[in-house]
């Protein structure tokens, strides 16, 4: 199993105060699969990739991801197992204005101790089209190509599992599907497992499993299409 959780729940808000975020996911997912989470706002879709990514720790619960026992680990130790094995993808893309689009994605395998990263992370513009855009800032940069920047950089390290959250919330519908389709592209060529967040159906026929979130429980587990994105 790439990802196996038992009764994982996380709380948040104060001791007085508490709220309920997931109230006992029990989850497993192989390694290779693509799994589509879907629910309404609120449901704890968000909350959940965060906790199976390492982002936030469970409340309670046990959780393995890639043979790491996640729930044992502090804050840093999680930030250390995510390095080069976990990829994600946001809707607001989360670049770095600053740096030009091959040292967005060179920094975090240089952090991780990979090696010739510049030219891994070059190799991976090239392949998300954008070969010819290397040396350019996100601020020119449009949406769609900041979009490919944020998915060769979650891809480049070659992780073993790839979060998506909402990719396409931030593009229009061509630009949204060139997205999906170079998304799901990137991780057959990786054998990643991928677990995406989204209010599209369209975009979660393309995954083999659907999971519906609801309150913070899972409500429905199916198989998908997989159609070919």
């Amino acid at each position: 199993m790439a990802i196996a959780a038992r009764n994982l729940t996380l709380t948040l808000g104060t001791q007085a105060a508490p709220v309920d975020i997931l109230r006992g996911i029990d989850l497993d997912i192989a390694q290779g699969e693509t799994v589509a989470l879907l629910g309404p706002s609120g449901s704890g879709k968000s909350s959940l990739m965060a906790v199976l990514s390492g982002l936030e720790r469970a409340s309670g619960g046990s959780l393995t991801v890639t043979g790491r026992d996640f729930a044992a680990m502090d804050e840093d130790a999680l930030a250390r197992a995510r390095r080069g094995r976990i990829g994600i993808v946001l809707q607001a893309f989360h670049l770095l204005p600053t740096m030009t689009a091959l040292e967005n994605v060179a920094t975090p395998m240089e952090l991780a101790g990979m090696s010739d990263v510049r030219a891994r992370a070059q190799a991976e513009l090239e392949a998300v089209g954008l070969g010819h855009r290397l040396g350019h800032y996100p601020p020119q940069l449009s949406g769609g190509e900041q979009q490919r920047v944020a998915i060769a950089r979650a891809t480049a390290p070659r992780p073993d599992l790839i979060f998506a959250d909402e990719p396409t919330g931030n593009l229009d519908h061509t630009t949204g599907e060139e997205i999906v389709r170079l998304l799901f592209a990137r991780r057959a060529e990786t054998g990643a497992t991928m677990l995406i967040i989204t209010h599209d159906p369209e975009l979660a026929k393309h995954c083999e499993r659907v999971i519906t979130l609801e309150d913070g429980n899972i409500a429905s587990d199916t198989a998908g299409a997989g159609v070919p994105a």
